[in-house]
């Protein structure tokens, strides 16, 4: 039984962890300070930071991989997620390059070739039934050799109450990555995203046009060798300098 806030073993002021039947429980081990590993953005030091990141923590990176058990409904839907696999004439590790379990979260790591199968298992499956596309986007490192650029996506399953991350990386000089439209039609307008501000080529999207963007903005404006500012604006030949250039007025 979970202790009020106020009673012993129970921080002043912080509300007890909740363990929910079937769930991991929700606050971490480690103090979340012990974990911040750099605070702020940019590398601006020696003024205020006014790009608005300056309250930003970076934490330390995620486990490579995890091993089971995962703990909670993480086993059951590795579990019928590979099951439903091989009677599909696919083993777990052909599609699953590994499994990562962070801050009460499970991600599996999909193979690029095997992304669409694993999605039309994880909607259809009685088992599983992830019905709902929360959205994709797109995560850049640069110096991720080989692995450069990320696409993650957010499923939801309504019939089962559970959550489910899944990420697809691909080379910086191979940008492709299969479109998920034919099995979640609203993937349409977030792969679009993740193509105009990533540079993500989704094969076999229906429309795959800039959607945030002009359509003749050249780059995309999210990659992390993007230049952060100095870019011109149409606003009367305005250009944005970049954050650690800004003035800053006490």
């Amino acid at each position: 039984m979970s202790q009020a806030p106020g009673e012993p073993g129970t921080p002043a002021g912080e509300p007890p962890a909740v363990e929910e039947e079937g769930l991991p429980a929700r606050r971490d081990e480690q103090p979340a300070a012990a974990q911040v590993v750099r605070r702020g953005m940019f590398g601006v030091q020696d003024t205020p930071d006014t790009s608005g990141y300056g309250l930003l923590q970076v934490h330390k990176r995620p486990p490579v991989s995890s091993e089971p058990p995962y703990g909670g409904y993480f086993d059951t839907i590795a579990q019928e997620l590979g099951g439903a696999l091989e009677a599909g004439g696919l083993g777990f590790s052909d599609a699953i390059e590994r499994v990562v379990v962070d801050r009460g979260e499970l991600t599996f790591h999909v193979r690029r070739e095997r992304l669409v199968a694993v999605c039309e298992k994880l909607l259809k499956e009685p088992a599983l039934r992830f019905e709902i596309f929360s959205g994709v986007s797109g995560v850049h490192y640069p110096e991720d050799t080989g692995r450069e650029l990320r696409a993650v996506y957010h499923l939801v399953s309504v019939t089962h109450n559970r959550r489910l991350r899944l990420e697809v990386s691909a080379p910086d000089g191979d940008v492709h990555i299969p479109s998920v439209v034919s099995v979640y039609p609203s993937a349409n307008w977030h792969e679009r995203e993740t193509w105009d501000f990533f540079g993500i080529i989704f094969d076999g999207h229906p429309g795959l046009t800039r959607i945030e963007m002009p359509d003749d903005w050249r780059g995309h404006p999210q990659r992390k060798d993007y230049p952060l500012g100095g870019i011109p604006v149409e606003y009367r030949g305005t250009k944005v300098p970049p954050p650690e250039e800004r003035r800053w007025y006490a």
